[in-house]
């Protein structure tokens, strides 16, 4: 039997695992999401087209590969037949989980209130309902996408749970829909997604006891994670590979590889402690060039330098193999470029990546820096500088860099 391989993100999400899961797809059978919502986004180019995906499994640029929604995903019908017009022929190559819980516009409405309330002590969320629905699963008065399948009986269920949160929803001055409005809107989404609603659990089991290769796709990422991220600044499910198992439905001896997608630099989308931070002109120049504004929020990143530290801890998490480096082109043309080998912590200097990150001062050493490396697709070609500061990156987080991106194209990468 095969097993199946995990691509990760190792820092806060938007590390550029899209590309990576693009460009690996051609070797799979199987593309699945694991967890999180359309809080994910995913940037593919492909000969000059940019493919936003943000539910839609990356694999789903390629014909002959089965794409699958799992069970840990909380889904936004809504937004998900929106993303689905884009592709044509789906039938027999995307299914989604019976078991995925669905993320239902009065979700998004809480969390945009819930924010909203909490003023400067926001946790900078998505807005996408994505936390207020797995606070449903979690709390067991969720619904799941199987339940399309009887929409009438799942109208009443969620008129019932409106009726029970009548104070609460008030209170946050969130309109309840009349019955008529959810029937219909129910019996839309039943029409459009019930072909492809199914047991993805035995689904990806069938696949592994055929030898069929099957690649998880992990979303945001693994600082995010809501136990072992930097909570409360995290997202609601677990980013860690360990969650992959969970939100797919296979056991821990079922997986192989594990590809941990990092940036040549750190950046963060919302609120939260971030060592590295850099408020200069070099944070400016890492957002500009590297078009740092977030693919499902448009919000612009928080930029700064890599923080060795952190992506020891999260690779360690993750039991990453090797990991990919995304955007080392956008690190073109700085004199010096630095790295966050270690925090300064309670008047100590440490390696440990502490829950009270905020408390923390990076400690810098700065290497010199290279011309260009855009469009390199051999490491022996890319500048001696580049290749000191990934084998830096490699001394410093135990972990061979295997994957090197050098441009967002699809073929601007290096396999070592």
């Amino acid at each position: 039997m095969t097993k199946a391989d995990i691509v990760v993100g190792v820092q806060w999400g938007d590390e550029g695992k899209g590309k990576i899961v693009d460009m690996l797809s051609a070797k799979y059978d199987v593309v699945c999401r694991c967890q999180g919502g359309h809080n994910a986004g995913h940037t593919i180019w492909t000969n000059g087209v940019k493919y936003a995906l943000h539910l839609v499994p990356s694999g789903i640029l390629h014909r002959n590969i089965i794409n699958v929604i799992g069970n840990g995903v909380v889904v936004s019908p809504e937004f998900l037949i929106k993303e689905l017009e884009q592709f044509e022929d789906l039938e027999g190559r995307f299914f989604i989980s019976d078991k995925a819980h669905l993320n239902l516009p009065h979700h998004a409405l809480i969390d945009r209130a819930k924010e909203r309330l909490k003023g400067k002590n926001a946790i900078g969320t998505t807005g996408k309902g994505i936390g207020p629905a797995y606070s449903d699963k979690i709390s067991r008065s969720g619904h799941r996408m199987g339940e399309l399948n009887d929409p009438d009986k799942l109208c009443k269920a969620i008129m019932s749970d409106f009726e029970e949160n009548r104070c609460f929803l008030d209170a946050l001055e969130i309109e309840i829909p009349s019955e008529e409005e959810l029937l219909k809107e129910l019996k839309f989404y039943k029409e459009k997604l019930a072909k492809f609603i199914t047991n993805t659990t035995r689904l990806v089991w069938r696949e592994l006891d055929n030898n069929k290769k099957i690649l998880l796709e992990g979303a945001q990422g693994t600082l995010l994670d809501i136990d072992h991220g930097t909570y409360p600044y995290v997202t609601s499910s677990n980013t860690v590979t360990a969650g992959s198992c969970a939100g797919i439905g296979i056991n821990p001896k079922e997986v192989g590889e594990v590809i941990g997608i990092i940036k040549a630099y750190t950046t963060r989308v919302g609120n939260g402690a971030f060592p590295s931070e850099d408020f200069g002109k070099d944070g400016d120049s890492m957002c500009d060039v590297g078009k740092e504004v977030g693919t499902t929020t448009g919000r612009r990143r928080r930029c700064g330098w890599f923080d060795a530290v952190a992506v020891r801890y999260a690779a360690r998490l993750d039991g990453v193999d090797k990991f990919a480096l995304m955007k080392l082109d956008v690190l073109d043309g700085f004199s010096k470029v630095k790295i966050c080998k270690a925090y300064e912590y309670k008047g100590r200097e440490t390696d440990c990546f502490p829950t009270d990150l905020e408390n923390v001062k990076p400690v810098y050493e700065e290497l010199d820096g290279w011309d260009s490396v855009v469009g390199v697709r051999e490491f022996k070609d890319l500048p001696e500088n580049a290749k000191a500061y990934i084998r830096r990156i490699e001394e410093l987080t135990g972990v061979r860099v295997g994957i090197i991106s050098t441009s967002p194209e699809r073929e601007d990468t290096i396999i070592r």
